[in-house]
């Protein structure tokens, strides 16, 4: 199974594909940037509780104006019920997605360090394949082991 990168499509028709690597390299290393916005996630959290609250309203205004003739009471009751329902959905919603995205961000964190490592080792073995002074023996089981270690499969066993 391959994984292929995501691709945006710009109003010009031109595609780019989304790349978590910065642009700056320091001393030839990759660093990724983390992808996770505290702000965005504050600012969809707050659309989240909005958004409920702005249903919350009109369907108790509707409820209100099948019960009554009068034209007012639905539309203070509504948005009674609106900010009601924003005043108890926001602080827990907040704080929340506070809590969940500092979580995904020190993830994210760890996945960015593990593919920089891992990145590293790569670019170590390759130059060492490249290199003509070691021998193919030594080539083979460093990047064996380092494949192995790569998907996670069981110990290797090396006789000394």
């Amino acid at each position: 199974m391959a994984i292929n990168p995501v691709y945006l499509y710009r109003a010009n028709g031109f595609k780019s594909s989304v790349n978590f690597k910065s642009k700056e390299k320091n001393n030839d290393e990759i660093n990724y940037e983390n992808p996770i916005s505290r702000k965005t996630e504050r600012n969809l959290a707050i659309l989240k509780a909005s958004g409920s609250g702005a249903l919350v309203g009109i369907i108790a205004g509707f409820l209100t104006k099948c019960f009554t003739k009068t034209m007012k009471a639905p539309i203070i009751t509504g948005i009674a019920a609106a900010l009601a329902t924003i005043g108890l959905m926001l602080p827990s919603s907040l704080y929340n997605t506070k809590v969940n995205a500092y979580a995904r961000e020190k993830e994210m964190d760890v996945f960015s360090r593990q593919k920089s490592a891992q990145s590293n080792i790569y670019e170590d073995i390759n130059d060492e394949i490249n290199d003509e002074n070691v021998s193919l023996d030594q080539k083979i089981n460093h990047y064996s082991t380092v494949r192995m270690a790569d998907n996670g499969s069981g110990v290797m066993v090396k006789g000394v």
